[in-house]
């Protein structure tokens, strides 16, 4: 059967194989959701509860007009942003954030966000003050525009190694991305609470089954090089490349290694609510599952600095664990046209795609090699 048969019946056949599921537990909906509510509904409710409880000072750092440049300034890295910070709310007002958090995210991207942000307080210990701020308290929320039914409006969930962003217009979720999320380390190796936790590790592990399940005509077309780059390729850019388009390609695939490579795709979409999981998947599979190439550089093994990404027409995957002696992961789901909300808002949201001001090198830098340490 060609891949562009496929469609959205593979994608959710991968589902219904028991290697993924597209699902939240049923009991998370007393995690702050609404059974029979729109996730739409859901945001747009949960983003005034939260701006409710804010005094004016703050409501003044957390909002900002939809049709602002700041909307696609994001990083992955700690550093001051524009918002309102866990440190600076009442307990009141924290759930309201997490609760809101939780509209966006499935119950398994809100336990890895969150053990991601955990991971500050153990960074904060094994660097003893010699690394940048490490705080679990500095991530910050931002409102763009007024929530509501009507008109555009997003928000965005942002500190180091975590950065969330959803736009909404007339009611419709119509972008959740770009999605960064990093783990530092990638493994928790020494004593303590969090010992053997991998917040990012399925990410890893699902690709590398893939790889290992390659023949070599196969393998020779996924090696893209023996050594992995220092970084993911595309950083924070706000209009994502598009990379050279190689690897072993969907059609040139196994049936079973076609569903292991959707299986990396749906964990990774699975981040967020099944609704908004179930229309990035959507998206992939209309962009037809025969351009979807999965590339590879460094080595097999667990443990070894490594890259892999996954480009279709649409969209891309990085994800590369090479720092720290191959113990600090990025991982990064761009959309070529629809990042921010940007393809269906129309011409008159569209901002500058450049990067000015930001402090991350430029892909171009890092393709030499060059690593982002923080």
């Amino acid at each position: 059967m060609k891949a562009s048969h496929l469609g959205l019946s593979l994608v959710l056949g991968v589902a219904a194989s028991g290697l993924v599921a597209l699902a939240v537990p049923p009991s998370a909906a007393s995690d702050g959701r609404q059974r029979g509510q729109s996730v739409e509904k859901q945001m747009t409710e949960a983003a005034n509860r939260f701006l409710a409880l804010l005094t004016d000072e703050q409501r003044a750092k957390a909002v900002q007009p939809f049709a602002t440049d700041e909307r696609f300034n994001w990083y992955y890295v700690p550093r001051a942003r524009d918002g309102v910070t866990f440190k600076q709310m009442t307990e009141p007002q924290r759930q309201a954030a997490l609760a809101l958090m939780k509209t966006g995210l499935s119950a398994k991207g809100f336990r890895k966000a969150e053990t991601i942000r955990s991971l500050e307080v153990l960074l904060q210990q094994l660097e003893n003050g010699r690394g940048p701020i490490r705080d679990p308290e500095l991530y910050y929320f931002t409102i763009f525009g007024s929530p509501s039914d009507k008109g555009a409006w997003g928000w965005r969930y942002e500190g180091h190694h975590l950065s969330f962003h959803w736009t909404l217009k007339d009611g419709t979720a119509i972008s959740s991305t770009p999605q960064f999320m990093g783990s530092n380390p990638a493994e928790v190796r020494v004593d303590g609470p969090l010992k053997g936790a991998r917040p990012l590790g399925t990410e890893e592990d699902l690709a590398r089954t893939l790889l290992k399940s390659l023949n070599d005509a196969q393998r020779t077309a996924c090696m893209l090089g023996e050594k992995a780059p220092a970084e993911i390729v595309t950083t924070n850019e706000r209009k994502a490349s598009i990379l050279e388009h190689k690897g072993v390609g969907f059609q040139d695939l196994r049936r079973e290694q076609q569903q292991m490579l959707m299986a990396v795709v749906t964990e990774i979409a699975e981040t967020h609510v099944p609704d908004l999981a179930q229309k990035r998947m959507a998206r992939v599979a209309e962009g037809g599952l025969d351009t979807i190439k999965f590339g590879w550089m460094g080595g097999a093994e667990r443990g070894q600095p490594h890259y892999y990404r996954i480009q279709g027409k649409t969209f891309l995957i990085e994800l590369d664990n090479t720092q720290n002696d191959a113990n600090h992961v990025h991982i990064v789901w761009r959309d070529f046209e629809n990042d921010f909300g940007r393809d269906l808002l129309g011409e008159h949201y569209k901002f500058a795609p450049h990067n000015h001001g930001h402090d991350i090198p430029t892909a171009a830098a890092r393709e030499h090699g060059r690593p982002i340490r923080r």
